[in-house]
């Protein structure tokens, strides 16, 4: 099992930054994708940023290209979200989220290749 603990959201003004945090924990962790998924009220989840389970590869939704980091501290079974230039339509709860598979070469941001949840944290952008 796959246990996800998100932390870092909150309240900003547009323009302003917040870094994202998930705990990862389960024997496996180190050896799945990880990413981060957001959704607001009434839509669907969506994708935003994912990273390779050797940490090189990573993908991004073309509207965070540019703003958002993501990355992950092997040591500390930890991946980032660093969200940069916020605007008010970031505003959503985000998810960290782990693939079903193992040692993928494959960055995967299709929402039903990730098997495993944290509960959210809500980012506020405050225009």
């Amino acid at each position: 099992q796959v246990q996800l603990v998100e932390s870092g959201g909150g309240l900003v003004q547009t323009g302003g930054s917040l870094r994202l945090s998930c705990v990862a924990s389960g024997r496996t962790v180190t050896s799945r994708t990880l990413g981060w998924f957001r959704q607001t009220p009434g839509q669907e989840r969506d994708f935003v940023a994912a990273i390779g389970w050797t940490g090189s590869s990573t993908a991004y939704a073309p509207s965070m290209k540019g703003r958002f980091t993501i990355s992950r501290d092997a040591a500390k079974n930890t991946v980032y979200l660093q969200m940069n230039s916020l605007k008010p339509e970031d505003t959503a709860a985000y998810y960290c989220a782990a693939t079903a598979g193992f040692y993928s070469a494959r960055v995967s941001t299709q929402v039903n290749d990730y098997n495993y949840w944290g509960q959210g944290t809500q980012v506020t952008v405050s225009s």
